[in-house]
């Protein structure tokens, strides 16, 4: 029995797979609207095609993003198959150019998808030491003419800030089409698609959800045809976000500005803790003067902040000490600090970087930290006891 009274300042969760079209002619509008993939359409015909929970969590994002589009899929690795796959095509040749810093998984679908599968013809643009060149990617850019450009905008775990407006700028003189993953900075510390990005791609998991037990990925525009596109393609793949989930991220996104943040700030801080504690060797954070990339990462997100993540290399002797050194810093916070797998949790945790990602950064010592939101000293004071410990050993 349906009650008439009930009322509320959120949408009900509709888990229905088909949606009740109540006559023919009803159903004739639907499936005519369907042709033209309206983003929120006025019936709604089958949850893998649009759900109106999912609907309005993407509408949310948009606010967010400054996007004309947004669109929700399950995970960030199918919101990354969704932007990528809406520039390949059959009927030419498809030649793409990817920055070498990105995400560990972005780079094995790079390898193990678009190149073995879809025999996409794939360029690496590496940076020079700690940092991108412009002059070099201009030059790349006109011997190899790619169709599209993918970059972060900091890279993990290293925190390479790219001047990101120069990028597009030089991408768009070249004719390519251009894709930012964003995921690190989010829309709080800059927004591509005003630069002139053609999608922007988050890992919702991370900051815009931020408290690591929801899985989702958003790709946003402002071109209505690739919209069209990307929706059609979503609905014959299946990268379809739950309503369920939408409704948990509506809620999360209504504290997302305040936590980032807090993120940010707790970040900073702690940054500036360990490049003055005698027992850390290096600090990236690229809002600290002595970072690679600072004038970059300054430049393009205004001084606002400089994101959540901190990476740090403990002091030693040698290679088996720092390693040791490392292994022992992980135990002593683990009460407080969690190795945790992810990133852009409530929670700060942590990920040792030779075990995750081998010799490609000669760093034994070397520790990601996700900086959560937390009291800022009680972080510093485990973490600050921990290193003293470590010290006197």
């Amino acid at each position: 029995m349906k009650s008439k009274n009930v009322k509320s300042t959120r949408t009900p969760v509709y888990r229905d797979m088909g949606f009740l079209l109540e006559d023919v002619p009803t159903m004739k509008k639907a499936f005519t609207d369907e042709v033209n993939h309206p983003h929120s359409p006025d019936l709604y015909i089958y949850a893998r095609y649009r759900n109106p929970n999912v609907v309005e969590a993407e509408e949310r994002l948009m606010k967010l993003e400054g996007s004309k589009w947004t669109l929700l899929t399950q995970s960030g690795q199918a919101a990354l198959d969704v932007a990528l796959s809406l520039f390949q095509r059959s009927d030419k040749p498809n030649k793409w150019l990817f920055f070498t810093e990105i995400y560990g998984g972005t780079n094995s679908y790079i390898d193990k998808v678009l190149i073995q599968r879809r025999g996409i013809d794939v360029i690496r643009f590496a940076p020079n030491g700690n940092s991108y060149s412009m002059e070099a990617f201009e030059k790349l850019m006109s011997e190899t003419k790619p169709d599209v450009v993918f970059f972060e905008v900091l890279s993990n775990p290293m925190l390479i800030a790219v001047d990101g407006d120069a990028i597009i700028k030089i991408a768009k003189k070249h004719g390519a089409k251009v894709i930012v993953d964003n995921t690190f900075a989010t829309p709080i510390l800059w927004r591509p698609l005003n630069s002139g990005a053609d999608l922007v791609y988050q890992s919702v998991t991370k900051y815009l959800a931020g408290h690591g037990n929801l899985s989702a990925g958003a790709i946003s525009g402002n071109d209505p045809e690739l919209l069209k596109v990307a929706i059609e393609y979503r609905k014959w793949v299946g990268h379809m976000f739950s309503p369920d989930e939408a409704y948990r991220l509506i809620d999360m996104l209504k504290t997302f500005e305040m936590r980032f943040l807090r993120h940010c700030q707790n970040a900073h801080t702690i940054a500036n803790f360990l490049e003055n504690h005698p027992l850390v060797e290096k600090v990236l954070y690229p809002g600290l003067e002595t970072h690679s990339t600072h004038n970059e990462a300054f430049r393009l997100f205004k001084g606002i902040a400089f994101g959540g993540m901190v990476t740090f290399d403990i002091k030693g002797a040698n290679r088996e000490e720092k390693s040791q050194r490392c292994n022992m810093f992980i135990q002593l916070v683990s009460d407080s600090i969690h190795l945790v797998p992810t990133l852009g949790d409530a929670d700060t945790i942590l990920m040792p970087v030779e075990p995750v990602w081998g010799d490609r950064y000669p760093f034994p010592g070397m520790i990601r930290l996700s900086v959560g939101i937390e009291d800022q000293k009680e972080l510093l004071n485990v973490i600050g006891n921990a290193l003293n410990i470590i010290g006197k050993d």
